[in-house]
């Protein structure tokens, strides 16, 4: 019997530009996105003795979402996010399901859902750690 530690297989990474979030409470977070967006949890590090993780990876809407905690003591202190927003492209008779199942876990409406200057429907909200999300989708001839 082998008793050394298993390294899980990474997990492919989607598409060709990954976000990756700094959260206090990134398996909380991933919990949350996995309610919210439906993200599937690929691959995670394991907590350290304070429960933080130095990496978790997401799959959501066919895209790579990661996420780490703050770990200060190697520079990577905790700030607030500020400045984008992580936005879904969506299929016109998806978004409604999406918005309100990110609403239901727990989201907050910033500008609700509607038909834009640009002819597509767009809305935002921000998670409950301070990320903004939108949603967008082009206006299904029948709406």
């Amino acid at each position: 019997m082998n008793d050394q530690p298993q390294t899980q297989p990474a997990a492919k990474v989607l598409g060709g530009l990954t976000p990756y979030l700094q959260l206090d409470g990134a398996f909380k977070a991933s919990e949350f996105y996995q309610k919210a967006f439906g993200a599937e949890q690929v691959f995670f590090y394991p907590p350290d003795e304070q429960g933080r993780t130095m990496h978790i990876h997401l799959h959501i809407n066919g895209s790579t979402l990661m996420i780490s905690d703050f770990y200060p003591e190697h520079g990577m202190a905790a700030v607030k996010p500020q400045g984008f927003t992580m936005q879904l492209h969506l299929g016109s008779d998806d978004i409604d399901a999406w918005w309100q199942r990110a609403i239901d876990a727990g989201c907050q409406e910033v500008m609700p859902l509607q038909v834009m200057f640009w002819g597509d429907r767009w809305g935002n909200m921000r998670d409950p750690f301070g990320v903004e999300w939108a949603m967008n989708a082009p206006v299904n001839a029948a709406s």
